[in-house]
């Protein structure tokens, strides 16, 4: 083994170090002619680096035949190839063939390798920044097969190898525990959520106090034509002093907004609007005259509910405040909820409630992936009403709660 000077740093006395192109021959593969229709659709896998997955390749969706790997410059790879992609976005991937396969120029192959299969593989997996380096600087990022044979290597003896790929691949197994704990924990945390506004929709959240006004008599001042009932086939039976009542009666739907066109407003498209539990969203700053027409109308205090799947089963919802001059517009795929005299944040957690994306889903109109809800449906869904007093102390119990679980949930993420 020959002496290097300028090494990257020192290693065990009983290590080496070496090159890449020592320890194997690496070569690149070819593209037969596309014009030939003969060199394609054989039985000889030929792989794209796209195909590179930086582990065991065991599915490669393009074949040859044998006339272009005997006509061309292609070549051959054995299983146990370690592969690794040269140019483009793709720079660092490696792969290790399950089956003989051939490659294109894109992708560097070396099969002769004189040391341990798995310590070569994770070298070049830990080196990919590496790699990803050596082709930086021009418009076209690529690396060839001579810039990766001249790449330094430590050299463990054998046995060595053998013991670090038993040793990384335990951390290995250990971080994928881990992980898969984690998106455990995460699904926990969703589904106690849920679970949380699916109590607080039922009066089971907090209790209830009868001193309280009656929600009956709330709705009679909001909508006195509104019907009162206490049970619901969806629902199931209330607390005494809730009603169920019907969308339409306890807020305005999709209203319009008057105002002067050179007024500053925001603009939220939906990617703007959070999903799942949260209550967040951003807006651009326009003139109304560049948006009043052909967009979703809606002012400090709406609430915005996506109508679209699958956005509203992602719960793409959000109480709208603090927008320029008080006023808004953005995409057509919203229901806008104006309340008539209920707690806007108790109504927000009721559209991200199950109960609620359960029968919009089951009224869905449309082919699909343009399926959604039409105002008329919506309008007509169940909505559990409580006293507007214990409205707030659900949204506090809530908010009290959501507070508890995202700081385990902010926790995971880290």
């Amino acid at each position: 083994m020959p002496h290097y000077e300028n090494v990257p740093f020192e290693v065990p006395e009983n290590w080496e170090w070496t090159t890449l192109g020592e320890i194997g021959t690496w070569q690149s593969g070819a593209t037969p002619s596309r014009l030939r229709k003969d060199y394609y659709g054989g039985n000889i896998p030929w792989l794209k680096t796209g195909d590179l997955n930086d582990g065991l390749i065991t599915d490669i969706p393009e074949f040859i035949t044998q006339k272009a790997l005997d006509e061309t410059s292609v070549k051959l790879n054995p299983i146990g190839s370690i592969l690794i992609a040269m140019y483009g976005a793709t720079i660092g991937k490696i792969g290790i063939l399950t089956f003989p396969a051939t490659t294109n120029q894109a992708c560097c192959a070396c099969s002769d390798y004189k040391i341990e299969q798995m310590y070569l593989f994770y070298f070049l997996l830990a080196n990919k920044k590496v790699f990803i380096a050596m082709g930086g600087g021009g418009a076209q990022p690529n690396i060839s097969k001579e810039k990766i044979a001249v790449t330094f290597m430590p050299l463990p003896p054998l046995t060595e190898q053998q013991r670090i790929v038993v040793e990384i691949e335990r951390w290995f197994k250990l971080i994928d525990a881990i992980d898969q704990s984690k998106a455990d924990l995460q699904t926990t945390i969703t589904q106690t959520k849920s679970k949380i506004l699916d109590l607080a929709i039922h009066g089971k959240l907090v209790p209830q106090d009868p001193n309280d006004e009656p929600a009956s008599e709330l709705l009679k001042r909001i909508n006195p034509k509104a019907q009162i009932t206490c049970d619901n086939e969806h629902n199931g039976k209330l607390p005494p002093n809730w009603t169920f009542t019907k969308i339409k009666n306890v807020f305005e739907i999709n209203p319009k907004t008057q105002a002067d066109d050179n007024l500053d407003v925001a603009f939220v498209p939906m990617a703007n609007i959070s999903d799942g539990y949260r209550n967040l969203f951003t807006y651009d700053k326009r003139k109304w005259r560049s948006i009043k027409s052909g967009f979703t109308h809606f002012q400090n205090g709406d609430i915005a509910v996506a109508k679209i799947s699958p956005c509203l089963e992602n719960r793409k919802s959000v109480v709208f405040s603090s927008l320029p001059n008080g006023l808004g517009a953005g995409t057509t795929e919203l229901h806008i909820f104006r309340s008539l005299g209920i707690d806007v944040f108790y109504a927000l957690y009721f559209f991200k409630t199950n109960n609620f994306i359960n029968q919009c889903v089951g009224t869905f109109n449309g082919v699909v992936g343009q399926q959604r809800i039409g105002k008329a449906i919506i309008e007509n869904i169940s909505f559990p009403l409580p006293p507007l007093s214990e409205q707030k102390r659900i949204v506090c119990k809530i908010e009290d709660l959501f507070s508890l679980i995202n700081i385990v949930d902010k926790q995971l993420e880290e």
